[in-house]
């Protein structure tokens, strides 16, 4: 359980904060990100083992020259018993973050850290914890999705960091978006436009990008105050983004895709406290295996392009024939071959060492189609574009289609590899998972046995269904859950975050709704709790 901890004393510094992004006229906010110096972005800290854990930090020279910051770790925040250390170089580089895994460390422990520059000067103090071993009571989880900076506040970020009972963050994805604000324009919140103002392509974009989003000051005080397990889905490189290409890169415009892929991935293990690893598992005890994967840029293939079906002679028999064919290739894969068998392995072996699997995935894995009445729930002034969509989603859930071929969904036959591993290992699994901007709870099946649960989680702030819907969110949601039969519960129109408490018994799953993300408040409009019970693979009533 995380010990109460005075969060203003933590921030205290040189980082770039909530001012620097409440410029007065005139000030350029990027010109700001660019020039700053010093410890420029707080610190964060991630990848926690029983005995280690990794330090990040940036800091830019005034003059430009390459940096060695010594680290402190110490069991105290006054720093009156300093325990480990040890110094790390860092250079424009790697855009000047610095990062550290401090090794030596007891189980199950709270430390303190900072950084400290040549000249003397600290960065902001940062709390972080290793993972317990032996036998574990409980451990809170918190997870978070699609944090859209431009149309809302992190709220979300604020009322997790405020908590004292939760000991590990996971981002499961859309840390920040690509877009640039033309594309947020009729929803950016005052204060909230983001830098660089165009699409980012290039590595320098990616990494003004991140340098906007961190200055936040809820998502610098949520780093600052636990480690956290992170990984990217689409929108850190571009939207629908696959091993070959994504639906927001357009080759004759935007250049090789490899390049613009190279970059995002290159600035994103700059700035996030992330290893190199690209995918790994964190034990918890024998409570439970927390999986990190990846499944966008390393060896997903392209996802399956129903849209032909629509424009055929015959759209019944394109669609029948697009079901049984494209639609169900065992060559299509999310995680790619390598990954998923490390993943079934992990299955097979943790699983008679831990009680719980955990895998956090990027999309959703429950199985999805559209509600036949859609359509009535539609905005009155909905496009002709729009009402054309949804009456496709609606054709195609008639012959048993998904509504996102981007997702799970849209590779049936890797989604069956995977839950019928785990059904071989007898394994308890919890799949959280994010991406969709709503919240769902699954109940996941394979050869219409139980093959674990998912908590799918809902967004920081940005924009789900609820945009397109003029019908009450309550006839919406219900709709969804009567059409989906692994589909247990849902809602459609709030923002906030997942709470997971993981038990030897039981793991809890709590989804907070924050009052509203246009203004900075952490009141909390909302929430629901499910459980699943150990040994069922389905939620208790």
């Amino acid at each position: 359980m995380i010990t109460h901890i005075d969060r203003r004393s933590l921030i205290l510094g040189g980082s770039i904060g909530l001012m620097a992004l409440l410029l007065p006229a005139g000030r350029s906010l990027a010109q700001d990100l660019l020039t700053a110096k010093g410890f420029t972005h707080n610190v964060a800290s991630g990848e926690p083992s029983d005995d280690s854990v990794l330090l990040w930090t940036r800091y830019v020279s005034a003059t430009n020259d390459i940096v060695e910051l010594k680290v402190e770790v110490a069991s105290d925040k006054d720093f009156a018993k300093i325990i480990s250390g040890g110094s790390i170089q860092t250079g424009s580089w790697r855009d000047w973050t610095a990062k550290i895994t401090i090794d030596g460390l007891k189980p199950g422990s709270v430390y303190y850290y900072r950084f400290i520059a040549p000249d003397g000067s600290k960065s902001p103090v940062g709390r972080t914890k290793t993972l317990p071993v032996g036998n574990v009571k409980r451990f809170g989880l918190a997870v978070f999705s699609c944090s859209n900076f431009p149309i809302g506040w992190f709220n979300a970020y604020a009322h997790a960091a405020a908590r004292n009972d939760l000991d590990l963050w996971m981002h499961v994805g859309d840390y920040f978006y690509e877009y640039g604000n033309s594309s947020n324009h009729d929803n950016i919140v005052a204060g909230r436009v983001v830098a660089p103002d165009h699409e980012i392509i290039a590595l320098a974009d990616y990494r003004l990008r991140y340098a906007c989003y961190r200055a936040d000051i809820d998502l610098q005080t949520l780093h600052q105050m636990a480690p956290m397990v992170a990984f990217w889905d689409d929108h850190e490189s571009a939207n629908d983004s696959w091993e070959g290409g994504a639906q927001n890169h357009q080759p004759d415009k935007e250049g090789d895709w490899s390049i613009r892929r190279a970059a995002a991935m290159q600035a994103y293990r700059e700035w996030m406290p992330v290893s190199e690893e690209p995918w790994k598992a964190y034990q918890i005890g024998n409570l439970a295996t927390l999986y990190r994967t990846e499944s966008r840029l390393l060896g997903r293939t392209k996802q399956a392009d129903i849209g032909a079906a629509f424009h055929a002679a015959n759209i019944e028999t394109a669609l029948d024939e697009f079901r049984d064919g494209e639609w169900q290739k065992p060559s299509a894969t999310m995680l790619g071959s390598t990954q998923e068998s490390w993943l079934y392995h992990g299955f097979k072996n943790n699983s008679r060492s831990t009680i719980w699997q955990l895998v956090g995935m990027g999309t959703i894995m429950g199985r999805t189609i559209m509600p036949n009445d859609v359509v009535g729930w539609l905005k009155a002034d909905a496009s002709e574009r729009s009402i054309s969509n949804f009456k496709n989603d609606v054709l195609a859930a008639k012959h048993g289609l998904p509504m996102w071929m981007d997702r799970w969904d849209g590779y049936p036959a890797a989604r069956s590899r995977l839950l019928k591993a785990a059904q071989n290992a007898d394994a308890n699994l919890v799949m959280l998972s994010g991406d969709s901007h709503n919240a769902w709870a699954y109940e996941l099946a394979e050869d219409k046995h139980p093959a674990g649960v998912e908590f799918a989680g809902h967004s920081v702030s940005s924009n789900g269904i609820e945009g397109s819907m003029g019908a009450d969110p309550k006839i919406v949601a219900q709709g969804f859950v009567t059409t989906n039969h692994e589909m247990k519960w849902a809602n459609t129109h709030q923002r906030g975050y997942m709470m997971i408490e993981i038990t030897p018994q039981n793991v809890t799953g709590e989804w907070l709704f924050m009052q509203t993300v246009k203004s900075k408040t952490t009141a909390i409009a909302d929430r629901h709790r499910m459980k699943v019970e150990r040994g069922r693979n389905i939620f208790s009533v």
